[in-house]
């Protein structure tokens, strides 16, 4: 799927009623597409937390279940299994559309430019800028990406595993050193990967240690993208200045700078609120008013204007019921 297929917005109040509905109409069957969105959200969910661990976590989900999920083979599971993973995953009944923000454009070229010349990028940007979500949409929409997000506890070990999961091999009962030879023989094998490593900066320093020893396995054949908010940048400084073990190195790697995204712009916010169906000139200018450039507040904001929609919409054949 192209960039540009993406869904556009909408402006007539008439359509915005009728869009309502059709988002709030999920509650019912679990289409094609919202199965592809639960599923990879579980792919997500059990590349931080391992397959076994994560059927453990979650409610009434079995090994097997996972599995079948993951493979494809959805023919078996019911509308109620999908919408329990997806509850206890904390996905929303509504399906967002996507907006090319300018942070989105900008993302999408570097990421785009990272796989197509296998260049090591760090990029940067404040909380709610769409760092995340734009990662996202570009490992939906091109072959040979795999992404993971960091979290500050993972050993050398649980960041390598997660890497060859997201790569599709299973790391059980390897060795640390048989992760790394295994996932640098599959990136060498693919055409054009790219990794994305998000919030990168919660990485320790141990791990970053570790993943820059690849470098030199896999520079000609992939490209590698640090996704953070600009405490990397400051992290990198403190790092080369102390002469902190590895960090020279990596800031070399990157080409000792950190490319940072603009802020989101106010078309970028009504283009959101529109394009998912928030058409009011008032309601637009509160959430204006009140986001602060932030597009998890606008996502929030939004989200609640829908939902009260739906209420009004479920009251209204009541009331015309008491007038007759």
């Amino acid at each position: 799927m192209k960039e540009n297929q993406l869904v556009e917005s909408q402006t007539t109040a008439g359509v915005a009623s009728s869009k309502t509905k059709d988002r709030f109409a999920q509650s019912g069957a679990v289409t094609s597409i919202r199965k592809s969105d639960i599923a990879q959200a579980l792919q997500e969910f059990c590349n931080r937390f391992g397959q076994n661990h994560a059927s453990r976590l979650l409610d009434g989900v079995s090994a097997a279940t996972i599995s079948t999920v993951l493979n494809g083979k959805w023919e078996s599971i019911g509308d109620g299994m999908w919408n329990n993973i997806a509850n206890q995953l904390g996905m929303e009944r509504v399906r967002w559309n996507a907006v090319e923000t300018v942070n989105y454009k900008m993302l999408t070229h570097l990421l785009a430019d990272a796989q197509g010349n296998q260049l090591w990028l760090a990029v940067t940007g404040n909380a709610g800028t769409g760092k995340t979500f734009g990662c996202k949409q570009y490992v939906r929409h091109h072959a040979e990406v795999y992404m993971v997000s960091c979290d500050p506890d993972w050993s050398k070990w649980d960041f390598f595993a997660a890497l060859l999961s997201q790569a599709g091999k299973n790391p059980s009962g390897m060795t640390l050193l048989q992760m790394k030879t295994t996932l640098v023989m599959r990136l060498m094998r693919s055409g054009s990967p790219l990794l994305i490593l998000d919030e990168a900066d919660k990485l320790s320093d141990s791990v970053l240690n570790s993943f820059i020893t690849l470098y030199n396995d896999i520079q000609d054949v992939c490209g590698v993208v640090l996704i953070a908010t600009e405490y990397l940048g400051k992290r990198f400084d403190r790092g080369v200045r102390y002469n902190k073990k590895g960090f020279n190195e990596l800031w070399s790697r990157v080409g000792r700078t950190c490319v940072p995204l603009k802020g989101v712009s106010q078309e970028d916010v009504v283009a959101v609120c529109r394009a998912n169906g928030i058409d009011d000139h008032k309601v637009i200018d509160g959430i204006l008013a009140q986001c602060e450039g932030d597009l998890r507040r606008v996502h929030r904001r939004v989200y609640a204007e829908l939902k009260k929609r739906e209420k009004e919409m479920s009251t209204e054949p009541t009331e015309q019921t008491e007038k007759r």
